[in-house]
């Protein structure tokens, strides 16, 4: 909840709850490993609970353990 792009695509604000976001969004997590030397970790992808034809949104472990959005 606090990636900007999700922020703002979920419409999130400073009194939306982690509740409030998880009745619209579905999320799966996978343990991604790269069949080429690159990302082997955490990846997370995330789709709201209806389909507008965006496609959904892709995170996975930064350097520093956190999320990041993949582009």
């Amino acid at each position: 909840m606090e990636i900007p792009a999700i922020r703002e695509s979920w419409g999130i604000d400073k009194d939306t709850t982690f509740d409030d976001f998880s009745s619209e969004v579905y999320a799966a997590k996978f343990k991604f490993v790269s069949g080429s030397p690159g990302y082997v970790g955490d990846l997370f992808i995330l789709q709201g609970s209806y389909l507008t034809g965006d496609a959904p949104f892709v995170l996975r472990r930064g350097e520093t353990g956190k999320l990041v959005f993949v582009e």
